[in-house]
């Protein structure tokens, strides 16, 4: 029986192993030899003082936190959740730099977009400090807003000598784990000021690719300038930057079309709006005379010919759907007619009309009246993004969730278009200060006020598009230690702490909590369905239909073991299961003759993969 390894993804082991499948006279005894991967680059030396490159104090650490493999986990909170069992939607607090490493197997090239608004250093963001020894202690001292010994954590102030090397040490491993979880033609959105936008270009420069940048989009996010100490000697910008990047060269927008009308007319047939035949000069069209006709009348003036055909034209006569109005056909389009229309692009500018930080802030405080926030992105902002780049089915995660804003985008534009897209929110819980409205409205952190606000804009959303089967709900995972003891310890050596520890699992964790850090490991949707069996008075989890059975229980005896064996054939009955694996906790046997007749009982019906932990 085999052990479940502890390690979140190993990126370095996997990066080395697509080395050898492209380079393989690269590797001498194991290793790699890097005078020779020049060589099949086609490298000439040349001095390291003259060559290009952005680098800054405190660069390789940050690469190396980037492959240092986590060994926490992700513990569920079914108190704090909406539609535990049904939603696809999750809620993740704790340091994001910890969580996207937990992420990497289960999420792996399976996010399509990603928006994030992280800090902008101006002096008063709070920016994480990461800590390259252990980072789960770390997140447990930022949890406290205090340091090891005890002193308050402060902003990332302008007289601090590392003041832009502390914000990109924060930002580059948090973008190299990002990107590992879009898929190949997925997008990122970065959401930036005037303070970091040029280090913020090379960095994504840097670990996305410069081919791969698509463009800046300005965002209006201010109605007027505000003035300010620097009000006679510097801009006061009104637009602030958001950068988009492609996984990879190419992507494509989804353009506005078929349902993205505004109907605001209705007869015996339903909705519909006025669009105008429209005219162009016959040489731009190379004159063709089916299209010179009269349409009820009216004839195209001289030198020009009508941009749609005959054939519509009767189509939409017969309909009795062409009207005259001010001396111009018309024709009464409807949601199907759509098909037809010429596709509105996906411009580099987002106007105060789509809502500034402003408007954003008085959506948020309409759900929310003490919510504390001072400028949040607006719905339409994140809404256009979504739209633009997503399918119904499609990921989308926000690491700096921050008031949930991303998640109310997503329920909106799924009420629209009847899609299933999730959300994956991810935030540190930084506590909310005791004088504040927000902490007497009793919100303690950050999270707590954006789980409500996903609460409360769930409901709404649901209510106003009148669809009961849209997924407003959320699952809520906090990031903690290892449930297991010996993975905290040495998880370099995690066979022989094993077997010297009777039982290995904290008293302070239960069987839900070791299920979702077995679901980390083995790389599986953290949203998979979970159906509870007993057996034997036993409690048996079975997790994606089967595909994973988790025995977690205590004296389990051959009889149960046989009836959890049985359990393959009737998955495979009702859901097509092609395998099953089954994880038993490594004390869970009632006595050692027991644990070696599982290994038989169970591959004697199938099952190959047994592991313990």
């Amino acid at each position: 029986m085999t052990q479940l390894d502890g390690k979140s993804k190993n990126i370095i082991n996997e990066n080395i192993e697509k080395l050898k499948e492209i380079f393989p006279e690269i590797f001498s005894e194991g290793k790699i030899d890097f005078s020779k991967l020049e060589e099949e680059l086609g490298n000439f030396k040349e001095d390291e003082n003259e060559r290009y490159n952005f680098t800054w104090n405190g660069k390789s650490e940050a690469k190396r936190i980037a492959l240092t493999p986590s060994t926490g986990t992700l513990r569920p909170c079914k108190d704090e959740s909406k539609d535990w069992d049904t939603t696809g939607n999750l809620y993740i607090e704790g340091d994001n730099l910890e969580v996207l490493k937990l992420l990497q197997k289960s999420y792996h090239k399976k996010v399509k977009m990603i928006y994030i608004d992280p800090p902008y250093n101006t002096g008063k963001d709070f920016v994480y400090k990461d800590n390259f020894r252990d980072n789960i202690k770390n997140y447990m001292q930022i949890t406290g807003q205090v340091d090891s010994d005890g002193n308050k954590l402060s902003t990332n102030s302008e007289t601090s000598g590392r003041y832009h090397s502390d914000w990109l040490n924060m930002m580059y491993p948090r973008l190299k784990l990002a990107r590992n979880l879009l898929k190949d033609h997925g997008v990122i959105f970065i959401s930036i000021d005037d303070n970091e936008v040029a280090n913020l270009r090379k960095l994504c420069d840097e670990i996305f690719g410069e081919d791969n940048f698509v463009g800046t989009i300005g965002w209006e996010s201010k109605t007027k300038s505000q003035n300010t100490k620097d009000s006679f000697n510097k801009l006061q910008p009104k637009v602030e930057s958001i950068f988009v990047y492609a996984k990879r060269p190419k992507m494509r927008f989804n353009l506005i079309s078929k349902g993205q009308k505004e109907y605001s007319e209705n007869d015996e047939k339903g909705e519909f709006r006025y669009a105008l035949i429209e005219q162009m000069n016959s040489e731009d069209m190379r004159g063709r005379a089916t299209m010179i006709f009269p349409i009820k009348g009216i004839e195209p003036e001289i030198g020009k010919q009508w941009k749609i055909g005959k054939d519509t034209v009767t189509e939409f006569e017969d309909r009795n759907d062409i009207v005259i109005r001010n001396n111009k056909p018309y024709r009464k389009m409807r949601p199907d007619d759509e098909r037809s229309e010429t596709t509105e692009p996906f411009w580099g500018f987002f106007s105060k009309e789509l809502g500034t930080a402003e408007s954003g802030k008085k959506e948020l405080t309409n759900l929310i009246e003490k919510h504390g926030f001072e400028t949040v992105k607006p719905i339409e902002i994140i809404y256009r993004l979504i739209f633009h780049t997503t399918e119904v089915n499609d990921i989308i995660l926000d690491f700096f969730s921050g008031s949930a804003t991303t998640a109310h985008a997503v329920m909106k534009l799924n009420s629209e278009d009847d899609g299933n897209r999730k959300f994956i929110c991810v935030q540190l819980p930084e506590t909310t200060d005791e004088k504040s409205e927000s902490f007497k409205a009793g919100y303690k952190n950050i999270c707590e006020i954006g789980k409500e606000r996903i609460r409360r804009a769930g409901e709404k959303v649901k209510t106003e598009s009148g669809k009961e089967d849209l997924d407003i709900g959320f699952k809520v995972l906090k990031l903690d230690s290892s449930n297991i003891k010996s993975w905290d310890s040495d998880f370099e050596n995690l066979e022989t702490n094993l077997l010297e520890s009777v039982e290995n699992i904290k008293s302070d964790r239960n069987e839900n909590d070791l299920v979702y850090e077995i679901l980390l490991k083995y790389g599986l949707d953290l949203t998979l369905p979970i159906e509870e069996l007993n057996i034997n008075n036993k409690k048996i989890q079975a997790i994606g239909f089967g595909s994973l059975v988790c025995c977690l229980d205590n004296d389990i005896d051959t009889d149960t073991v046989e009836k959890i064996a049985e359990l393959k054939k009737r998955f495979t009955n009702d859901y097509g299961l092609e395998s099953m694996r089954v994880v038993f906790k490594d004390s869970s046997f009632k006595d050692s003759v027991v644990k070696t007749n599982a290994l038989a009982i169970l591959k004697q019906n199938g099952i190959d993969e047994v592991v313990s932990v």
